[in-house]
C-alpha cells in the first residue's frame, strides 16, 4: 500500500455471511466490477463492530475519533484485484460519517448505535437515523466459541475477510478504488442470535436463505490510504 492516510484499530468484529447467487450480486455493480465467487457462490456479509482511534498518520492515539460500524457488503474484482464493495456503512459519529462520505466517497449513514459487552456476549443494536436513507436495523448478539487463530490461506474465512481494497463509485458514475493494511486477520467460529436484520431489504435484496457463515475476532490495527481512480 501506498503511504497511509489513517490509522485506526477495529475490536469485537462479527462477520455474518450469506452465500448467494452470484447474478444477485452482479444485477447491483456498477460498471467496471465483476462478482468474485468461491466455489460458485457469491456472497453477502453483514459486518459490525467498533472502529476505535481513527486518525490522520503521526497523530496520537488519544486525540482519535471512536464509534461503532456496521456494514453490508459484498466481493468484486475490478482493474486492481479483488476487493470489498459496500452497499452501506452506518456508524454512530456526525463528523465520521461527514468525512467518510467527503475524502473515501463511501455510502456511510448515520446511525443511533448500541454496543455493550455482557455475559452472554456482544450485543450490538443499530437504527439508521440518517436523513432521506431507507431505514435500516439490526439487533444481535454475538460471542466467540473457541480461541481466535490466523486464518488459513485458501479458506473460505480468507476469502471473506483478508481483502485490502475496496471499491466505490462516485455520485457521477466514476469508480474508485482504496486500500488498507492490517496483519492478517485473527478469526474463531462464533455463536450468532440476530433479533432484527433490515440491512438486506434497505439496500434491495430479499433475505437470503440458509444459515450465515459466523466468525468472529477480537481485533487488529488497520492503516488506510488515500482513493484513486479505478
Amino acid at each position: 500500500m501506498r503511504r497511509s492516510l489513517l490509522s485506526m484499530r477495529w475490536t469485537d468484529i462479527l462477520f455474518a455471511h450469506w452465500s448467494v447467487d452470484p447474478g444477485v450480486v452482479a444485477a447491483t455493480l456498477p460498471e467496471g466490477l465483476d462478482v468474485d465467487t468461491h466455489d460458485g457462490d457469491a456472497y453477502l456479509g453483514v459486518v459490525g463492530f467498533r472502529m476505535e482511534s481513527i486518525r490522520p498518520r503521526g497523530l496520537p492515539r488519544s486525540l482519535g475519533l471512536s464509534f461503532p460500524e456496521l456494514n453490508l457488503r459484498t466481493y468484486v474484482r475490478g482493474s486492481e484485484g479483488g476487493g470489498v464493495y459496500f452497499y452501506n456503512l452506518d456508524a454512530d459519529d456526525r463528523i465520521g460519517v461527514s468525512l467518510a462520505r467527503g475524502l473515501f466517497r463511501l455510502p456511510y449513514y448515520r446511525a443511533a448505535m448500541q454496543v455493550d459487552d455482557r455475559g452472554d456476549g456482544v450485543r450490538f443494536r443499530s437504527r439508521r437515523t440518517h436523513r432521506g436513507a431507507s431505514p435500516a436495523q439490526f439487533d444481535a448478539t454475538y460471542r466467540a466459541t473457541e480461541e481466535a487463530e490466523p486464518v488459513a490461506p485458501g479458506s473460505l474465512d480468507a476469502f471473506l475477510t483478508e481483502r485490502y481494497r475496496f471499491y466505490t463509485e462516485s455520485d457521477g458514475g466514476r469508480l474508485y478504488r482504496g486500500e488498507i493494511d492490517h496483519p492478517p486477520w485473527p478469526l474463531s467460529d462464533a455463536a450468532l442470535t440476530i433479533r432484527e436484520n433490515t440491512l438486506f431489504a434497505a439496500n434491495g435484496f430479499d433475505r437470503p436463505g440458509g444459515e450465515p457463515h459466523v466468525r468472529y475476532s477480537p481485533g487488529i490495527d488497520v492503516t488506510a490510504g488515500r482513493i484513486r481512480r479505478s
